[in-house]
């Protein structure tokens, strides 16, 4: 069992209570930990259930798996975490529930997640057949295209991610990109189901779509959302994968910098939310920053949680789905669209389809309709290209 070469490791977290913190301490920064306040729901909390769960000490309920599955794997805790353990306490928490998945002991609504993707290709259960219903004519990939844009389920299937598909798209066939999609013949990427802890369902993906990229000559990837980009670029090599990857904005910042795509003025005030699985995994953090300093008329302002520090959407995990993080006004996402706000940015700029979605109903939820706009970085970039003539 995955979990049990960290049984010896887990009691050295002894609960400092650094991993709820940003770097300056000046709020909670743990998603679930700020929704219910309660010391189970901090990671430290999670930890020391797990050890007792795994010694016998606690009974296994659904209350306790839950609690397990709350956390959005956004890795704050690694960023704050003051003990050299720091960089696998993520690991830790997933090897919690591969074995949760192994004894048939998880909760209900993840059991449904995983019963989604395997049957449907897709965790909101929608038909694979439906999958391109979006692409309006957009080119399937070919031998010979430089990229392939990998879409992802939100960007497919969710009606917000649809519309960042569209407006890349769009871009990309502006500033002459070579590419194609996949289409019905796309498959789930597997990030949340590794999260989740389905390790035997994670692996199929990872072979369906490697097939399929070998299949068809795919040397170069570019991903619409961080989700599948960090599933591809941490996970997929070590099962025999090998192609590169790209997340869209770094392709979008090339193509700026080779004035591929120029920039008309747009005057905004902009505020930027780091995806997790693309900051604090993957340390891009200035990419999407230049793409929006080069749009003239944009001023880019910071919130005071930024980069490492961060605050998640709350969508992480899966929870963009399962929702156990459930609303109110503690919710993450809430949370967080009050600090953009704060800023006086009249755009919430993001770069994921899962925080355009937790964003856009936070932003109704705060009656903040007409004052503070959810986009995509794409869908910015599109609104600033000139007209067609």
């Amino acid at each position: 069992m995955m979990q049990q070469k960290y049984v010896s490791q887990i009691h050295r977290c002894f609960r400092c209570g650094y991993c709820k913190f940003p770097t300056d301490y000046s709020s909670f920064n743990c998603p679930p930990y700020r929704r219910f306040r309660f010391e189970t729901y901090s990671t430290g909390g999670r930890l020391w259930l797990i050890y007792a769960w795994l010694k016998g000490e606690v009974e296994w309920s659904e209350h306790l798996a839950e609690i397990l599955y709350t956390c959005t794997t956004c890795k704050n805790c690694t960023e704050q975490c003051p003990m050299k353990f720091a960089p696998d306490i993520v690991d830790w928490i997933v090897g919690a529930r591969s074995d949760m998945v192994e004894k048939g002991r998880i909760p209900p609504r993840v059991a449904r997640f995983f019963e989604a993707v395997y049957g449907y290709g897709n965790p909101l259960k929608l038909l694979r057949s439906d999958r391109a219903a979006w692409a309006n004519g957009t080119k399937m990939y070919a031998p010979g295209d430089e990229y392939l844009l990998y879409v992802g389920c939100l960007g497919s299937y969710d009606e917000n991610g649809q519309k960042m598909a569209k407006s890349l798209v769009d871009v990309f066939n502006a500033a002459g990109v070579s590419f194609g999609i996949l289409g019905s013949g796309e498959e789930c990427c597997g990030n949340e189901i590794y999260m989740l802890g389905e390790m035997g369902l994670f692996q199929t993906l990872v072979e369906k779509n490697s097939q399929k990229f070998k299949e068809l000559g795919v040397k170069k990837i570019v991903t619409l959302c961080p989700h599948g980009y960090n599933a591809m670029k941490n996970r997929y090599p070590a099962l025999g994968a090998s192609f590169e990857v790209y997340h869209y904005t770094q392709l979008l910042n090339d193509l700026i910098k080779k004035n591929r795509v120029k920039p008309s003025p747009n005057k905004a005030k902009v505020t930027y939310q780091d995806p997790c699985f693309l900051g604090r995994y993957n340390q891009i953090y200035e990419e999407p920053r230049q793409v929006l300093r080069s749009i003239p008329g944009v001023e880019l302002v910071e919130m005071e949680k930024n980069r490492a520090d961060a605050f998640c959407c709350g969508g992480g995990g899966g929870n963009f789905i399962m929702d156990l993080l459930a609303g109110g006004e503690e919710s993450p996402a809430r949370v967080r669209v009050r600090e953009a706000y704060e800023t006086g940015a009249n755009i919430l700029a993001v770069a994921c389809p899962s925080c355009l979605t937790m964003f856009s109903d936070a932003v109704k939820a705060e009656d903040l309709d007409g004052k503070l706009a959810v986009k995509d970085i794409s869908q910015i970039v599109k609104k600033s290209l000139p007209a067609k003539k």
